[in-house]
């Protein structure tokens, strides 16, 4: 056990610190401070002693140079179980300082900002701070540092159970945060600076750092352990990640990747839009005048399939919305949660009914942009551009006899924005602005047509298909022409289009080319 003598305490982050001074002074601790938190401490009645009385050197440098001093870092950085270190810093007038409570200035807050400059993103890096933090955490054995005001409840009910001392224990894990703690600040600092004027947004280092959100009963399977962790601070876009999550039970793995494939989907459309996800593929979706109709026509594409499913919508929630979804519900099809910008209070309370479905709110969708993805892989990670390519009528290529009618087209990019969401290989039907059918996933393209169309039934008639990548052969073409499809878009550039386009012609169907894949592994 230490006991805590001497603390110094120097925070951009003021929360909670007023309860963690005055445990200090109970227990006699002496408590160094400067600039503003020195203030603060004062004001409220706490005594103080300021860090340049205690070193005999004043803050200079417009407050660059406050704690940067031997007697603050022999304080802290003596091992005081040593002989000649204990002879030296007594020599040296220098005693111990047995805790450091400091968080730092909010750098990746200032350089979220969209009109922050250099200047003011290079005042924003603290220099004193980490490097008390650091001596700190490397002399744990004599010395607690504190970095988040979410550790000081801890810290205080343990300095109540043992009379004013921390543990060795204690004072190793705190060290360990410490050292996260810098390592990501120090790393949203460089990642900053390396893309300032940086045509390649690929550089040599790639380092990440996320928040532990929470605990996870377990991963994709139960016999896997799993957690989730999230940015630091939340992106300018709207997420899944950053969502308030309003009823229901916690969070599974599963729910939280379908949750992401939900929303990124209905960000996608300006219209009422609605997306029913199964096992991270979209098995219904649809555009409406409104939100009930949106849901009710991606219902129709894959009743079965929509059991145990995900609801992603693009509009507040109202109470008319929310009776449609409970009606459906009624009917047996199960929705394991729903996530939205945001609902009203009666469409709230209705859909809160069924205590375990989970709702969650993402706040205005407005402004989102495109994000860089990271996928894992044993060993490595890749890195991508989000896909966020769009076409319009006038940039389509017509590659049939046929030319689509103005209804057709309108059809065709839906479902081509549609499929973009479908992994590959996939081939999406849709009448209108619904889908009625997907073929999703396959090893073959072929396979993912018989599928699109199986699903789709009747409705196949006069639909519209989209295929994510080109037709490598004519025979998910004559698939298509067989089951009445009347309009396919696809990127085109097979070493077989004449042969595809030549089919297509055959059953007097459009088509036209992108120029563009939409490969989603």
């Amino acid at each position: 056990m230490k006991k805590i003598t001497r603390a110094l305490i120097s925070t951009y982050d003021k929360s909670g610190l007023l309860e963690m001074a005055n445990t200090l002074v109970r227990y006699g601790v002496e408590i160094l401070s400067t600039g503003g938190t020195a203030k603060h401490l004062r004001e409220n009645g706490i005594d103080i002693i300021d860090v340049s009385d205690y070193t005999g050197f004043p803050e200079m440098l417009d407050g660059r140079v406050k704690t940067l001093h031997p007697k603050i870092h022999a304080g802290l950085l003596a091992q005081w179980d040593n002989a000649e270190h204990v002879a030296q810093a007594k020599d040296s007038g220098i005693a111990p300082i047995d805790m450091v409570i400091c968080n730092l200035y909010p750098f990746e807050a200032t350089v979220a900002k969209p009109d922050v400059t250099l200047e003011e993103a290079i005042e924003n890096i603290d220099i004193g701070g980490p490097t008390m933090i650091r001596a700190a955490a490397k002399n744990y054995q004599h010395v607690a540092v504190l970095t988040n005001p979410n550790q000081y409840k801890h810290i205080i009910t343990e300095l109540d159970a043992d009379n004013g001392c921390l543990s060795q224990e204690r004072r190793f894990e705190l060290a360990k945060m410490a050292f996260q703690h810098t390592a990501q600040y120090d790393s949203a600092i460089s990642t900053y600076l390396a893309n300032l004027d940086n045509d390649d947004e690929f550089g040599d280092v790639l380092t990440q750092h996320y928040q532990k959100g929470e605990s996870l009963r377990y991963g994709e399977n139960p016999h896997q352990r799993a957690a989730f962790y999230r940015t630091e601070t939340a992106p300018t876009t709207s997420c899944a990640a950053w969502a308030q999550q309003l009823n229901g039970p916690p969070l599974s793995f599963n729910n939280i990747l379908d949750l992401d494939a939900a929303l990124e989907i209905v960000k996608d459309f300006k219209t009422p839009a609605c997306a029913i996800i199964k096992h991270n593929n979209p098995c219904g979706l649809a555009t409406a005048g409104n939100l009930q109709d949106a849901f009710n026509n991606a219902l129709e594409c894959d009743r079965t399939s929509a059991f145990g499913s995900i609801v992603g919508l693009n509009r507040k929630v109202t109470i008319q919305t929310a009776n449609t979804i409970r009606d459906a519900a009624k009917s047996g099809v199960k929705i394991e949660a729903i996530i939205a910008p945001s609902y009203t209070e009666k469409a709230l309370r209705a859909l809160s009914r069924v205590e375990n479905r989970r709702i969650l709110e993402t706040g205005s969708l407005s402004g989102s942009k495109p994000v860089m993805q990271v996928r894992n892989i044993t060993g490595g990670v890749l890195i991508q551009e989000q896909d966020i390519h769009a076409i319009e009528k006038e940039t389509v290529k017509v590659a049939t006899k046929r030319q689509p009618t103005d209804e057709e087209i309108e059809s065709l990019l839906f479902a081509w924005k549609a499929c973009k969401h479908v992994k590959s290989n996939c081939i999406l039907l849709a009448q209108g602005t619904q889908t009625v059918g997907i073929g999703a996933g396959q090893m073959s393209r072929v396979d993912a047509a018989i599928i699109a169309v199986r699903k789709a039934g009747d409705k196949a008639k006069d639909a519209v298909l989209a295929s994510d990548a080109f037709f490598p052969f004519p025979d998910g073409v004559e698939i298509a022409g067989d089951a009445g499809i009347r309009a396919i878009i696809q990127p085109g550039g097979s070493v077989n289009d004449e042969s595809v386009i030549e089919t297509a012609d055959t059953y007097g169907m459009a088509m036209v080319f992108t120029g563009i894949r939409h490969f989603r592994h």
